[in-house]
C-alpha cells in the first residue's frame, strides 16, 4: 500500500495557542507581581512558547498517532479492500473516523450479500440434489428389480425398461438444462440476432403445443388478429425456447377449461412488450422474487406433482438478459398470471 502522509496541523496548532496563551498569562502576572512587566516580554514569550510547543506537539502527533493510524490501516488493508488501502494515511481523526464507519458500512454489506448467497446456495444445492435423486432412485430401484429376476418376465421387463428410460430422459433434460444456464451466464452461448416475425414465431409454438393444451383443455389464443406481421431483432431459437416455457409453464399450472393468451403490443417507438396471460392458479407474492431461481419451485412441499427440470423460468431470464431485454411477472392468487418481455422492433422499411 503506498503511503501518503496528510497532515492535520489543527490538533498541534490549537494546542500550542491554548499553552502559550496561558504561560504568557502566567508570566505576565508573575512579572506584574514583581513590578518587572516590559510590554514586549510576555508577547516575545508567547511567540516563542507557541512555535516551540507547536514543533513538539507536532513531533508527537506524527511520532505516536501516525504510527498507530498506520497500522490500522496496515490491518484493515490485509483484507483486500482495495478502495481502502489505496487512499493516502491521515492523521485527521475525523477524516479518519469518515472512512473507517464507511470501510465498516462497505464491510457490513459484503457480510450481508456473502449470507444471502450462502442461503441461495444452500437451497440450490438441496434443489439439485432433490432433483436429481428422484429420477436416479427411480431408474435404480427398475433395474435393481430386473436385476432381481423380473427381466426373465418379457412383458414385465419391456415395461420396466420403458420407465427407467423416462428416467434417464429426465436426468438428460435436467443437465442440458443446466448446461445451457452456465452457457448463458459465462456467455458462451451466442446469441445471434436476426430480424423475424414474432406473430409468426407464437403460431407456431401454439402448434407445437396444440395436443398438450388440448389434453388440459386449455385455449391457447391471440387476444386480437394480427393481419400484419410485427418485426423484432433477437435470436429466433432461443426467443421460441422463451414463449414455449412460459406457455408449458401456463399449461401444468392453468385450469381446465380455462385460456393463455399472447398478446404483442408497442412499449415505446422502437420496442414491443410480449404478454403472455393466463386465468390459472396465480402466485402468492411473497414467490414472485425468487420465481426465476434455478430449481425455485412455488410449491414448496416436495412432491414435485408438476413435471419438468425446475429450471424453465430460470432459462427465460438467462435468454432475456443474453439479449439485454427485460423480463417481467405479475400475478395473483386465483386469479391468474401475466409474464412478459421486451424485445426490439424494426420496421419494413429497415428490412
Amino acid at each position: 500500500m503506498a503511503v501518503a502522509l496528510k497532515t492535520s496541523y489543527r490538533f498541534a496548532f490549537r494546542s500550542s495557542l491554548f499553552i502559550s496563551i496561558l504561560l504568557s498569562l502566567v508570566l505576565t502576572i508573575l512579572l506584574w507581581l514583581s513590578d518587572l512587566l516590559v510590554w514586549y516580554v510576555p508577547l516575545l514569550f508567547l511567540v516563542l512558547s507557541f512555535l516551540l510547543s507547536f514543533l513538539v506537539l507536532q513531533a508527537r502527533v506524527e511520532r505516536f498517532i501516525y504510527r498507530r493510524v498506520k497500522k490500522i490501516y496496515d490491518d484493515v488493508s490485509l483484507l483486500e479492500s482495495s478502495s481502502f488501502s489505496s487512499k493516502p494515511i491521515t492523521t485527521d481523526m475525523k477524516t479518519l473516523t469518515e472512512e473507517i464507519e464507511k470501510f465498516a458500512q462497505d464491510k457490513k454489506i459484503e457480510i450481508d450479500t456473502l449470507k444471502i448467497r450462502e442461503e441461495y446456495r444452500r437451497d440450490f444445492l438441496g434443489n439439485v440434489s432433490h432433483e436429481l435423486k428422484t429420477p436416479l432412485f427411480t431408474v435404480q430401484g427398475y433395474i435393481l428389480t430386473l436385476l432381481d429376476g423380473a427381466i426373465n418376465d418379457k412383458k414385465v421387463s419391456e415395461k420396466y425398461l420403458k420407465r427407467a428410460s423416462k428416467g434417464v430422459e429426465r436426468l438428460i433434460y435436467i443437465v442440458k438444462d443446466l448446461d445451457m444456464i452456465t452457457k448463458l451466464e459465462t456467455g458462451d452461448l451466442n446469441v445471434k440476432k436476426e430480424p423475424f416475425d414474432i406473430v409468426d414465431l407464437i403460431q407456431n409454438v401454439f402448434e407445437l403445443l396444440e395436443m398438450r393444451a388440448a389434453k388440459k383443455e386449455i385455449s391457447l389464443t391471440f387476444d386480437m388478429e394480427y393481419h400484419e406481421p410485427i418485426y423484432v431483432l433477437g435470436d429466433s431459437e432461443k426467443i421460441q425456447q422463451v414463449l414455449t416455457n412460459l406457455l408449458v409453464n401456463s399449461l401444468k399450472y392453468g385450469h381446465q377449461n380455462g385460456t393463455t393468451e399472447v398478446s404483442v403490443e408497442n412499449l415505446i417507438k422502437n420496442k414491443v412488450i410480449v404478454r403472455v396471460t393466463d386465468n390459472g392458479e396465480g402466485i402468492p407474492k411473497e414467490h414472485i422474487p425468487r420465481l426465476f431461481e434455478r430449481f425455485y419451485r412455488v410449491d414448496q412441499s416436495g412432491s414435485r406433482k408438476e413435471g419438468g427440470s425446475g429450471l424453465g423460468l430460470s432459462i427465460v431470464k438467462h435468454i432475456m438478459e443474453a439479449h439485454g431485454e427485460k423480463i417481467y411477472v405479475e400475478s395473483e392468487v386465483d386469479v391468474g398470471s401475466e409474464f412478459s418481455f421486451t424485445l426490439e422492433r424494426i420496421k419494413k422499411s429497415l428490412l
